[in-house]
């Protein structure tokens, strides 16, 4: 059977600690972005990535190592040198790394989604506060009843879809720091989370403050430029001004869910 020790270089008697620090430093030298994004990369990660989940929750650790011992007691068919067990052992631990593969490929492809939806409801939040700050649209006043009742629900709907969006990101991405703790080995305790709560708020916050200020400023200099005759654009600041980037980011955001999907 597949020693996952030997893969992440660790003795027998490993920490948590130990196991984690190998991981990382596995990681970083093996990860499939480093090493040109070749299979042969992506199978060495994925089977890494395995080793360190098992070993590092405790229940699948004790069961791999009651089944380690059992292997090495009883010198089953797995580590005898028998051709027919030869083909056996190759076939097994190849469906093994195609398992470990697929299952990686496919934590790759979700994380990789959850990034970019990130990316893509915090960009279009800023770059539609801005362009309706230049812009000052004033379809608010140019409805009926009818036409405000319906951008007052995809308001409604697009604040409700941000409010979501950024609480899927918090719980993912962000952490909130507590009382440092050291290990026995002297390391500090991190979290796998890339940021922390108050600099990602600060971040989102800034963000937006920066771009409805560079908006302001930009359309109080750019007059001569706007079609502000036209009737749906003029330069008054208005309360209703905040209905729109809600709803500009719920456009943008199921336009991209709906392309993902069809990809």
């Amino acid at each position: 059977m597949v020693d996952y020790y030997e893969i992440l270089d660790i003795k027998r008697t490993a920490s948590a600690v130990d196991i984690k620090s190998a991981y990382r430093r596995l990681a970083r030298e093996r990860h499939p972005d480093v090493n040109g994004g070749s299979d042969k990369s992506a199978r060495d990660f994925a089977l890494i990535a395995l080793a360190y989940r098992t070993l590092s929750n405790p229940q699948e650790r004790a069961h791999y190592d009651q089944q380690r011992e059992r292997a090495l007691r009883t010198g089953s068919v797995m580590n005898s040198t028998n051709p027919h067990a030869y083909r056996m052992r190759r076939a097994t631990a190849q469906r093994r790394w195609d398992q470990a593969v697929d299952r990686w490929l496919e934590v790759e492809r979700r994380e990789t989604f959850a990034r970019t939806q990130a990316v893509f409801t915090t960009v279009t939040l800023f770059l539609s506060t801005f362009f309706v700050a230049v812009l000052k649209p004033r379809f608010w006043h140019s409805f009926d009843l009818v036409g405000r009742a319906i951008l007052l629900t995809l308001f409604l709907i697009g604040l409700w879809h941000i409010a979501a969006r950024l609480r899927a990101c918090f719980e993912r991405y962000t952490y909130q720091p507590k009382r440092t703790h050291r290990t026995i080995t002297g390391e500090e305790e991190k979290s796998d989370k890339p940021f922390t709560r108050s600099t990602a708020s600060t971040f989102l916050v800034s963000g937006y403050v920066v771009s409805l200020a560079a908006g302001l400023l930009v359309g109080q200099h750019m007059d001569q430029f706007l079609l502000t005759d036209i009737v749906f654009f003029d330069q008054q600041i208005r309360p209703d001004l905040l209905f729109y980037p809600p709803i500009a980011v719920l456009i943008v955001d199921t336009l991209h869910t709906l392309t993902s999907k069809i990809d």
